[in-house]
């Protein structure tokens, strides 16, 4: 089995996790109500996804 020989030292591990921060979620705006949601997700105020009805929401 492989052991590492020496410890590796922080800078090293620091570069390798730096591409493992969260990032922010990237946000749209509805065309039809203008709120903003996450992309490829169906508008929960208005129920439109792509310029068309795809949920009939109660008013």
């Amino acid at each position: 089995m492989a052991v590492p020989k020496r410890k590796h030292s922080n800078s090293r591990t620091g570069k390798r996790r730096a591409h493992d921060a969260l990032k922010p979620r990237q946000l749209s705006y509805c065309p039809q109500c203008s709120t903003a949601l996450p992309t490829h997700v169906i508008c929960p105020n208005c129920g439109h996804y792509m310029g068309r009805p795809v949920v009939e929401m109660a008013e």
